[in-house]
């Protein structure tokens, strides 16, 4: 009698992960595009929050990537161009993390 609402939860956990995790992957992949762009050889950071937008539009809904910003480094003396977005994660009730921020980088071409 109580298995059935047992597995009803489990089911719904795993689809939850499932969903954070898919999310993660897309931000992580799209500011990694973002980044790449943003780095080439003329290109501005906001070239990449451009990209990085854009992928975010095709890939998730509207509302999850909220905050999109490039800028130039540098890590052990080499530059680098950085993206990093910042989203709400779409998660049922309010266990676990809300908010998510992931990082993509890639190395600043010369010109």
């Amino acid at each position: 009698m109580l298995v059935a609402p047992l597995l009803l939860l489990l089911a719904l956990a795993v689809l939850q992960v499932a969903l954070a995790m898919h999310v993660r992957a897309t931000l992580t992949s799209a500011a990694a595009e973002g980044a790449r762009a943003a780095a080439l050889a003329g290109a501005d950071p906001a070239a990449g929050v451009r990209r990085t937008r854009t992928l975010l539009a095709e890939n998730l809904a509207g509302s999850v990537g909220d905050t999109v910003t490039a800028h130039r480094a540098v890590v052990g003396g080499l530059a680098v161009m950085t993206v990093r977005v910042t989203a709400v994660l779409p998660m049922l009730g309010m266990l676990g993390p809300q908010v998510l921020t992931v990082e993509g980088h890639a190395l600043q071409e010369e010109a």
